[in-house]
């Protein structure tokens, strides 16, 4: 019998595919599924880096909701399926291994710094999906659109408090901006996160983030 994720109700269970459904029209990289304790944390790469020299940043989102206690797991699924019972989703038979779901945020010591409107996030977030339809010309090959997004997305925005642009490209497109809100700001190490009512936005280098001192090279981690 194929495996089955048992969540709290009926409403949860089309949130959990609601999310699966963004996050596959994103990337074909699945959603990663952490199961412990009657929690289960959604993650979907909302960006993330393609090779050694990639400069793209890693921005993640991810959705925290109820599950069944007994469930364990932690594994990157392309897709669930419903069943008879409302509350459970079935399963693949097989998970993904893609490169993002390997570098994991920090759960805890998370530093509250300042706070953003949505309204500004959706913005930003606008002006970024008009430059990438500007700037895709006609029969432009994959690896030049996942530059040109990569250029756009990864750069750090003034408007943004100098995080990637690509954090409103990731609350956008995942539905976590949802009227009138000021979003909590908040690092860990190398990590910002943007703690929206909906979800959370998670985003790690390699760009500096805020008034992050710039450091010289060959300098220690």
């Amino acid at each position: 019998m194929p495996h089955q994720l048992l969540l709290a109700d009926s409403a949860t269970s089309k949130d959990v595919l609601t999310f699966l459904g963004r996050a596959t029209r994103i990337s074909d990289e699945g959603v990663r599924l952490q199961a412990a304790n009657g929690v289960l944390a959604l993650t979907g790469a909302a960006l993330a880096p393609h090779g050694l020299f990639d400069q793209t940043p890693t921005v993640l989102a991810m959705r925290i909701v109820q599950v069944d206690p007994e469930l364990e797991c932690d594994v990157v699924v392309a897709s669930l399926s419903p069943t008879a019972d409302e509350r459970a989703l079935t399963f693949p038979e097989t998970g993904l291994s893609p490169a993002w779901a390997g570098v994991a945020p920090p759960r805890g010591q998370w530093q509250a710094t300042s706070s953003l409107a949505a309204s500004m996030i959706a913005q930003r977030a606008q002006w970024g999906i008009s430059a990438v339809a500007r700037g895709a010309t006609p029969g432009s090959g994959e690896e030049a659109v996942r530059a040109l997004r990569a250029a756009i997305w990864g750069a750090p925005d003034e408007d943004l408090g100098g995080l990637p642009r690509g954090v409103a490209f990731a609350a956008d497109a995942f539905g976590f901006i949802s009227g009138e809100e000021d979003v909590p700001v908040m690092t860990s190490g190398r990590w910002t996160r943007l703690a929206f009512r909906r979800g959370h936005v998670l985003a790690r280098g390699p760009v500096a983030i805020g008034l992050t001192a710039v450091r010289g090279t060959g300098a220690a981690e």
